[in-house]
């Protein structure tokens, strides 16, 4: 469980889709008439990414209402609240090849963000995913809503999946870039550094999601620091699905230590067994301070200029120092 108090936290890596609990999911799939196996939480242990993809899909596949999506926003951030979330950017995918509609998708997670707020003073911001499997029309469809919906919380766009090339989905971005909203893809999880300089060219990123892949090339590791980009790390998710072979493994500290800014994330905490708390427990185990991830997180936000100051005040106003003068312990092993 969480402190009484928690230090504040920035998320800006994690799939709405992916915090849904086993419980909960399974309400919402009765009432959807959707049949989830009965075995579901052994469906988590993972072979490979693809088995993850399969289970993500499965559990995604539950959600189909604007009230399905708008509640697991609001359900997400008062359990992130609990672990001193004070700010969110959510992913979430909005189901074109699934017949569902997508103004429905995407006034749900707008309206929940919303009520997120007003709930549990959380910041809720939105950056709906591409999945790889789409084609340039449809990922343009994907960026065009999501212009629709940025004064409802949309903040950027992103891609997600198998990971290169990204070539196809260069007009997608540009047309989100022109109206304002970040680019945000996914990168350098599975796939090696070339796919994060990827993203950098043909997709403009102004933050990467993983990126852990870039250690393996130095100098783009010095580009990285030289453009500021910040990258989302997520140690248990990588973990999980075989990214790293151990947590001892995880390239976060030389990342740090070349000077690289990374922020500290979930990914799919239901799914993946964690919380925030836990994440930000193992990168501090890796030589991250809790600090040093809310700045990071803040400095790669993509929030407007007055939610930023406020996130700022926070960040400047907390007493970190005796939080940070107690060692970290490692994560627990998953139950």
């Amino acid at each position: 469980m969480p402190p009484t108090a928690p230090d504040p936290k920035i998320e800006l890596h994690v799939h709405l889709e992916g915090t849904v609990r086993p419980d909960t999911l399974r309400e919402i799939a009765k009432r959807n008439d959707y049949a989830l196996p009965d075995d579901l939480e052994s469906r988590y242990e993972f072979r490979d990414f693809a088995h993850f993809i399969e289970v993500f899909e499965l559990s995604a596949g539950a959600l189909q209402r604007y009230e399905d999506f708008r509640q697991i926003v609001v359900d997400y951030a008062a359990e992130a609240a609990a672990h001193g979330a004070v700010y969110l950017e959510g992913i979430f995918a909005p189901g074109l090849w699934r017949g569902l509609d997508t103004d429905e998708v995407f006034s749900g997670f707008c309206d929940g963000a919303k009520e997120a707020r007003e709930l549990h003073g959380v910041e809720v911001r939105l950056t709906p995913d591409i999945p790889k499997v789409y084609s340039a029309a449809e990922a343009e469809k994907v960026a065009r809503f999501s212009v629709a919906y940025k004064e409802r919380g949309v903040v950027g766009l992103g891609v997600g999946g198998l990971e290169f090339p990204c070539e196809p989905f260069a007009r997608a971005f540009a047309i989100a870039r022109d109206e304002g909203l970040g680019s945000v893809p996914h990168a350098g999880e599975l796939a090696g550094a070339e796919s994060v300089r990827s993203v950098l060219e043909d997709l403009a990123a102004d933050r990467i999601r993983h990126g852990i892949r870039a250690v393996d090339d130095p100098g783009l590791v010095a580009e990285l620091v030289g453009r500021g980009t910040v990258l989302d790390i997520c140690p248990l998710s990588n973990l999980r699905t075989g990214a790293v072979a151990s947590l001892a493994e995880h390239p976060l500290p030389q990342l740090v230590a070349a000077g690289v800014r990374c922020s500290i994330s979930t990914d799919d905490p239901a799914i993946f067994d964690t919380d925030l708390t836990r994440d930000y427990e193992a990168a501090a185990s890796l030589g991250l301070s809790p600090r040093a991830a809310y700045e990071a997180g803040l400095a790669g936000a993509l929030c407007d200029d007055n939610t930023h100051a406020r996130l700022r005040q926070i960040g400047e106003s907390h007493d970190w120092a005796g939080l940070e003068a107690t060692p970290a312990k490692p994560p627990p092993p998953r139950r």
